[in-house]
């Protein structure tokens, strides 16, 4: 075990794809010499050389038409999108082609490409660069959706999403690159499934599902609310596309409550889609209608506001306060004492 600051953890687990194959390639603007903005494939050109490390035009359309013709050629490739507001410009390329060209070849042509995308806010920058487009792609059937929250699922995830024969967007929470945490590198990627969400609190009275930035502020709303005698369960998903509905479905048919947090906006988003489901799936478990915590239906706003956009600590928590009938925000009163128990 190593302890790795979550960036570190993205670029060895990068490493060690590109020793184990030499098809895996990676391709992105400044990501070469300068090492990438966020300095994720430092070094990486210098050892495996600009044949395998290549700066590419400032042009993302043309990044994934490029990556396209590799994969067809058999090669692994790993594409960067440097901030989440610049993968627009891939859209068509992604949605029409990466995801269908599996299906459109009747299963002839694969199409193993990693989308490398730093998502998110709460780093002090502008729209384009703090957005969290994730549900545009969990809604396009062809692709796989994941997102990392901790530097050993940084490292052994990159690995599983390179190594999968179907496109995969690799959502990273640039807010955590600096977080540190212990690190196995010797663990083999094939031995955990990329697909399984998991708990990472065990509790029983309300079921809180979240992913990427949000699980450690998730992992402190779970502390906060037992000193309110309150048990929560956290569950990180992991995965957004496809979603492991059974985990989040056994937590909630233990715990009866549902609260889903997100930095995107609510309209559309994954928890929308989390809560219609359980709802389906739960309906007869459930004492309170799904909650959602989440951005702001309003563009990604100016960063001496983005903290007032983001969901934290007492949003959570109040979202939890509604999902247990307290006194909350929409009831026009404030959170009770910690005195007073999940059942007051």
């Amino acid at each position: 075990m190593s302890t790795m600051t979550f960036g570190r953890a993205i670029t060895a687990g990068l490493r060690r794809a590109m020793d184990e194959d030499p098809k895996v390639i990676l391709m992105g603007e400044d990501i070469g010499k300068l090492g990438g903005v966020f300095r994720i494939t430092d070094g990486l050109q210098k050892d495996f050389g600009p044949h395998r490390v290549m700066d590419s035009p400032l042009a993302e359309a043309g990044i994934m038409g490029t990556a396209v013709g590799m994969a067809y050629r058999g090669y692994r490739p790993v594409v960067e999108i440097q901030f989440d507001g610049f993968i627009y410009p891939a859209f068509d390329q992604i949605v029409c082609q990466v995801a269908k060209l599996h299906y459109r070849t009747q299963g002839a042509v694969k199409m193993p490409i990693t989308v490398r995308v730093p998502f998110g806010g709460g780093i002090g920058s502008p729209e384009h660069h703090s957005e969290s487009p994730e549900a545009y792609f969990t809604h396009t059937s062809g692709l796989r959706v994941v997102s990392v929250s901790d530097p050993q699922d940084a490292y052994t995830m990159i690995q599983q999403a390179i190594a999968s024969d179907d496109p995969v967007l690799y959502f990273e929470p640039k807010r955590r690159y600096h977080v540190k945490g212990e690190v196995d590198e010797g663990v083999d990627p094939a031995s955990s499934d990329m697909g399984a969400a998991r708990v990472v609190v065990r509790g029983t009275d309300v079921t809180l599902v979240t992913y990427g930035p949000l699980v450690p502020t998730a992992r402190d709303a779970a502390v906060a609310a037992s000193d309110d005698g309150i048990s929560i369960e956290v569950i990180d998903l992991r995965s957004l596309a496809p979603i492991d509905f059974a985990t989040v479905e056994a937590s909630v048919r233990k715990t009866g409550r549902l609260v889903v947090t997100h930095e995107a906006a609510q309209s559309g988003g994954l928890g929308a889609e989390i809560a219609a489901s359980i709802t389906e799936r739960c309906f007869d478990y459930l004492e309170h209608a799904p909650v959602r915590v989440t951005g702001f239906d309003i563009p990604y706003p100016y960063s001496k506001l983005e903290f007032h956009h983001l969901p934290d600590l007492d949003r959570i928590l109040d979202g939890v306060d509604r999902a247990l009938r307290r006194p909350n925000s929409l009831s026009g009163l404030d959170r009770p004492d910690s005195s007073q128990g999940a059942g007051q």
